[in-house]
């Protein structure tokens, strides 16, 4: 999703685009992921203010794909589970509020207005109408056609070409080199193996997640629902198994249940404990899924960063290579406002944000 953003971006600005992608379109993290356009999981800082921009720009996107990519401005909402969750949730809020995001309180019964369905006695509630959705795969895939970029599916770079003196010409494919002055490493969860073919190292580490996939239902959930402890489950640094319910209908009509989060290399083994987890937490927040048939799940790797933000922008180690990975669960949200920055840093534009805090060379400058 994030390749298909820059290529979009850098072709309305004029730069011929090859994109390439050893898989099909969506073939990786893209396609396992839920969709979400998320400010309420951020809290101040240079995240949000990367998410607040990708979210105006995925509403003008919408203008012009919006059913195509089931894009929904349904909005989210953070539940607390205690008076206490409660009362911390609202001073996150407060926090987000001041950075521009759209926070509203929800008491208790106000809630059951939100989300008739949800379980009964829950103390409150944080509602967030910026949070939307997309389809993933569809998104991709309209992305990239609108963007004019040639499209290499099935080849799999296997080295960064340098001129003598250090700047990039281009890659090597296992189909044949592709010259170019600038190269954009938009391999998310593989961030760190294509920026090693370019000599420097990245720190992108993948981290596994699952998803539960219900029978079609009518609409029973009306926004993205989560529990509050979701947001530290994201800001962690564990390796371990958590997980934290997550729920959200669809516009096709399944529902999405996550979320899990473990540090287990590429593992693609099913994970029975992680799914049962799943399932018990997304029934704890709505009862009636006790009755609903889970028809499939699925695994994903998030390309996961040791500081939580993702490196965008040129690599000042290498003249040429520009990086935009490593973002987490939050690509699919943050990868307009990166295909942005990513056009402006090619054609040297001013950028909307501040790039310092995404810098790619920042954890060899901590290392030193």
């Amino acid at each position: 999703m994030v390749g298909a953003a820059c290529a979009l971006y850098a072709g309305r600005a004029g730069l011929d685009v090859v994109l390439v992608d050893r898989g099909p379109v969506a073939g990786g993290t893209t396609g396992a992921g839920e969709g979400n356009l998320l400010v309420s999981d951020k809290e101040p800082g240079p995240e949000l203010d990367l998410a607040l921009l990708s979210g105006r720009l995925w509403a003008e996107l919408a203008q012009e794909f919006g059913a195509a990519v089931e894009y929904e401005a349904k909005g989210g909402v953070v539940v607390a589970s205690s008076s206490g969750g409660l009362a911390a949730l609202e001073r996150f809020a407060e926090g987000q509020r001041a950075a521009g995001v759209v926070a509203e309180p929800v008491a208790g019964d106000a809630l059951y207005e939100l989300e008739p369905h949800l379980a009964p006695g829950l103390p409150g509630a944080v509602h967030y109408p910026q949070d939307c959705q997309v389809m993933p795969a569809l998104a991709a895939a309209h992305l990239i056609r609108a963007s004019g970029a040639r499209l290499l599916t099935g080849h799999t770079v296997t080295d960064v070409l340098r001129a003598p003196d250090g700047p990039v010409r281009g890659v090597r494919t296992d189909r044949g080199d592709i010259h170019a002055p600038a190269v954009v490493n938009a391999t998310g969860t593989w961030g760190g193996e294509l920026a090693a073919l370019a000599g420097v190292p990245l720190p992108v580490l993948p981290r596994r997640g699952f998803v539960l996939v219900t029978e079609p239902l009518p609409r029973k959930v009306r926004h993205k629902v989560y529990a509050a402890d979701y947001v530290a489950d994201v800001a962690s640094d564990s390796a371990a198994l958590q997980t934290s319910p997550v729920v959200e209908g669809t516009a096709a009509g399944p529902i999405l249940i996550g979320a899990s989060r473990e540090r287990v290399g590429f593992d693609r083994t099913f994970s029975l404990p992680a799914v049962r987890a799943l399932a018990a937490g997304a029934t704890r927040l709505f009862p009636f899924l006790e009755q609903v048939r889970a028809l499939r799940s699925y695994l994903g790797f998030r390309p996961y960063m040791p500081d939580h933000l993702p490196a965008v922008g040129p690599d000042p180690r290498v003249p040429g290579l520009y990086h935009a990975c490593g973002h987490e669960g939050a690509g699919i949200g943050l990868a307009t406002g990166t295909g942005r920055l990513i056009a402006q840093a090619l054609t040297g534009g001013t950028p909307d944000l501040d790039l310092t805090p995404f810098r790619p060379d920042r954890f060899a400058e901590e290392a030193a």
